[in-house]
């Protein structure tokens, strides 16, 4: 038995995406339980270190970890099916950083540790996430989110008919 450390590294997915500003508008719609369907889902975020997630209709859960308006949000992350009231994955962190860059902001999206079997889905999802987001953002009427979905699968690989799950 080794008593020393084990230095490993986890699979993880991480976006930056220049949204149009201000940083305060970028910040409702990660947050604003209104402003959430237009991208990511019905869901509530409660807005402190503690307040309860649950997005897509409770398929994903967690807690917040990090809530520094308007520049800093992370929260746990689980997936869930309905009504489960335990997940069959292992708990990840999604973590949002908002950087004014004149007008526009810089958002940075990391979401660790990813299974590795979940990399390439995750990646997918996540861009067709941001792709609605900055439509909303806009103030677009953005496509289908699956229409964002078949493009960003065929970007990453994925073959939509056979799910890893």
């Amino acid at each position: 038995m080794n008593q020393d450390a084990q230095f490993t590294r986890q699979p993880m997915v991480s976006f930056e995406r220049l949204l149009p500003g201000p940083i305060e508008s970028v910040w409702d719609f990660l947050t604003d339980p209104r402003l959430l369907p237009a991208w990511f889902g019905d869901g509530t975020i409660e807005p402190s270190v503690g307040g309860k997630v649950s997005l897509m209709g409770g398929h994903i859960r967690g807690v917040v970890t990090q809530w520094e308006p308007p520049r800093r949000l992370a929260y746990t992350w689980n997936v869930f099916s309905s009504p489960d009231s335990k997940s069959p994955y292992p708990e990840s962190y999604l973590n949002f950083v908002l950087e004014p860059q004149g007008g526009d902001v810089l958002m940075k999206l990391t979401h660790l540790p990813v299974l590795e079997r979940f990399e390439k889905q995750n990646a997918m999802g996540w861009h067709t996430f941001l792709d609605l987001l900055e439509g909303a953002i806009r103030g677009e009427s953005p496509k289908s989110r699956e229409v964002y979905m078949r493009l960003n699968a065929e970007r990453y690989g994925v073959d939509l008919s056979n799910l890893v799950r």
